[in-house]
């Protein structure tokens, strides 16, 4: 019974040799598609928001009003390299990493809050 089993295992074997060139390709194909795919949907619009991030965090002023990634909004009251001093309320200031700055908030918008 065995004999059965190997027999027809090698004459798959040994006829494959056209289809195998033909599969081949198609494998390429479908390995560019998946690249092109992440690349497109995930890569690209990543490094976007990373580009636009860094831009934002070079552009941090004294004076302007941003939130950081827990909540918290204050005005910066000084700009170092690495970090930035918040003032979060009259008297209270507090010292955070530029990279927590999720967003800067438009003029004036702490007196309304």
């Amino acid at each position: 019974m065995l004999d059965f089993f190997v027999s027809h295992a090698q004459a798959q074997a040994a006829g494959g040799g056209a289809a195998a060139t033909g599969g081949s390709t198609a494998t390429i194909i479908m390995l560019v598609a998946f690249v092109l795919i992440f690349y497109f949907l995930l890569w690209r619009p990543q490094a976007k928001r990373a580009k636009a991030q860094r831009q934002m965090l070079s552009q941090l002023n004294k004076g302007d009003e941003v939130v950081i990634g827990g909540g918290i909004a204050g005005r910066i009251v000084k700009v170092g390299d690495e970090f930035l001093t918040l003032q979060i309320s009259e008297g209270t200031d507090i010292v955070v990493q530029k990279g927590a700055v999720s967003s800067v908030l438009p003029k004036n918008t702490l007196k309304s809050i």
